[in-house]
């Protein structure tokens, strides 16, 4: 058995719906039936509830023999931080008193550094707490940004003509697609191949600058002179808290911005087969032209 939390967000979700057709057993977590309904159509056992539950979670991890775990996104939450340290807590506790013996943690580049880093410095801390549990196995996946994130910008591009965000413009940085980390944890929850704490580094199929992305996007959606805009750290935030993301979230997120386009957030271990992804970013664009035409 396999628990996958997450399992209808943007890699848990592919994480079920590859390890389902594998022929594997599957326990998705989820909060309502709805969601996952979809999972136990497939053949899968459908845990649902609450993750700040122990007692739900503790449950939902009894009996697998690998936990896929990550820290679920909530712009919303007023001290985002503190949210994922109680929701980090409560995933280590249950891995402890069910006894799983191997794990695979979403993680992030940068989850190396203790502070700076916004949101990944949550990242950092949960890592910190995976590598104390005794008896499991952990791997963490750290990928970058993801080509999903730019579904974001999608009302900007169809309403304001640009794409913008806070990362410097011709900043190469590796950027992989969901679809990608999802193989690389499904293959890694199949095989329990490794033993102690393993770091995995995944790096897209190569660097790209943000300008580059949005000249990519922009032919893809029949606008081929759509531009790419650095907005100033505070404007950014101002803005994210406009639409309805929390002060304390905007804060995380430029200051993550600002380490990457300090170079802050990098690799370490190279490019190597192992860790370049196959999704092409131009892949992605034809997802995003459908996403936008569908506006």
């Amino acid at each position: 058995m396999i628990t996958v939390m997450g399992a209808t967000g943007q890699t848990g979700g592919k994480i079920a719906e590859a390890l389902l057709k594998a022929g594997e057993k599957v326990r998705a977590i989820g909060r309502s039936e709805s969601k996952v309904s979809e999972f136990r159509g497939a053949g899968a056992e459908v845990a649902i509830g609450d993750i700040a539950d122990i007692a739900f979670l503790t449950q939902a991890f009894f009996g697998a023999d690998a936990v896929y775990t990550l820290l679920p996104t909530d712009p919303s939450s007023p001290d985002y931080r503190a949210e994922q340290d109680r929701q980090g807590e409560t995933i280590v506790k249950a891995i402890r008193e069910s006894r799983v013996p191997y794990v695979v943690a979403l993680s992030s580049l940068g989850a190396d550094l203790e502070t700076g880093t916004g949101p990944i410095v949550g990242l950092h801390a949960q890592e910190e707490r995976l590598k104390k549990l005794e008896g499991t196995n952990v791997l963490f996946l750290r990928p970058v940004s993801f080509f999903e994130n730019f579904y974001n910008a999608l009302p900007l591009i169809k309403y304001e003509g640009i794409n913008g965000d806070t990362v410097t413009p011709d900043l190469a940085i590796p950027m992989v697609a969901t679809r990608d980390i999802a193989d690389a944890a499904a293959n890694a929850l199949r095989a329990r191949d490794w033993k102690g704490v393993i770091v995995r580094e995944l790096l897209g199929p190569g660097e790209i600058t943000y300008t580059e992305a949005t000249r990519i996007l922009g032919e893809r959606i029949g606008k081929p002179d759509l531009q790419y805009v650095q907005f100033p750290y505070d404007d950014q935030a101002r803005a994210l808290v406009q639409a309805r993301m929390s002060e304390s979230f905007a804060n995380l997120y430029v200051e993550m911005t600002r380490a990457i386009n300090e170079e802050k957030i990098k690799p370490h271990q190279g490019r190597t087969p192992e860790n370049t992804t196959p999704t092409r970013f131009e892949d992605f664009a034809e997802e995003f032209a459908r996403a936008y035409e569908a506006m």
